[in-house]
């Protein structure tokens, strides 16, 4: 029989830290990470040997970084990841260290990664700028471009969030969408796939602990003509796609009210108190419940 008092190794220590790191809620990065370092008690295996999974919680989040000097935030997204901490923003044309725990960006240099799809990827994210900026209140949007052979892959990034601790809820949107397409064919280009797929987490913890977490991939057509065209077409279609599935997640929401909400409890209490279920939606779920 296996010695149940048998001590955790550091690998293992490691291995679960990196787990609860990676899997933070949006907006609660250092929070997890206190009460981590705090469970670990060795700030050098904290720092040393799980320091990569703040790498892939920022990359995987697309994590806004401001930049000196720059208007527009940059997201932080394998896309941009040059070598190990050191990402580029391609509508300012810099690269820069990245620290993934203080979330701050330094050594700015010039760099222009890729010259042959550039009047492509700036036509687009001309207009998806646009876009972001009309339906994202605190949105920000990164293009990114490759070419291999004749052809040019654009790779749109989007993030938006709305951090509410005091009334302790945290949300985040992320969409990315991919285009791989032959320009060299002019007008006879044809159609092209836009791929997309998007992203939503939303922790709510007052008097309780609950997440939403829900994913949604998207194929559609497009036809390539010029960069101007592309990045209009490409924002239609952005917008269409992604509100038509904002507003599936709230009547789903709306719904799972009615009745998934209601089936993870008794219909009376303790109290013999009914529970008013049509309150389940507002921001005050836990004090009802507190209350009934």
């Amino acid at each position: 029989m296996a010695d149940t008092n048998e001590p955790i190794t550091d690998a293992d220590k490691v291995r679960i830290a990196s787990s609860f790191i990676k899997n933070a809620p949006p907006g609660e990065f250092n929070e997890v990470f206190n009460d981590v370092r705090i469970l670990l008690n060795n700030d050098r295996l904290l720092k040393e040997e799980a320091a990569y999974a703040f790498a892939e919680y920022n990359t995987d989040q697309f994590t806004p970084c401001k930049l000196d000097g720059v208007e527009d935030a940059v997201l932080i997204t394998k896309h941009g990841n040059l070598e190990d901490a050191i990402f580029y923003d391609p509508k300012s044309k810099q690269k820069f260290q990245y620290d993934h725990l203080r979330k701050e960006a330094n050594g700015l240099e010039p760099f222009n990664h890729e010259e042959r799809s550039e009047k492509w990827r700036s036509a687009v994210d001309d207009s998806l700028r646009k876009y972001v900026k009309g339906h994202y209140p605190n949105g920000a949007v990164s293009v990114f471009s490759s070419s291999s052979n004749q052809d040019i892959t654009l790779v749109i990034c989007i993030e938006d969030h709305l951090f509410q601790p005091q009334n302790f809820w945290n949300g985040r949107w992320r969409s990315e969408w991919t285009v791989t397409f032959n320009p060299s064919a002019g007008p006879s280009a044809g159609s092209a796939q836009l791929k997309g797929v998007f992203k939503v987490q939303v922790h709510y913890y007052e008097d309780g602990n609950v997440q939403l977490v829900s994913n949604k991939e998207v194929s559609k057509d497009i036809h390539i003509t010029d960069p101007d065209s592309l990045g209009k077409d490409i924002s239609k279609i952005a917008e269409e796609s992604e509100s038509t599935y904002q507003r599936a997640i709230g009547e789903n929401y709306q719904t799972m009210s009615e009745t998934t909400f209601k089936a993870l409890r008794r219909q009376l209490p303790i109290t013999r108190t009914k529970i008013d279920w049509s309150k389940i939606v507002s921001y005050k779920i836990g004090a009802e419940l507190a209350k009934s």
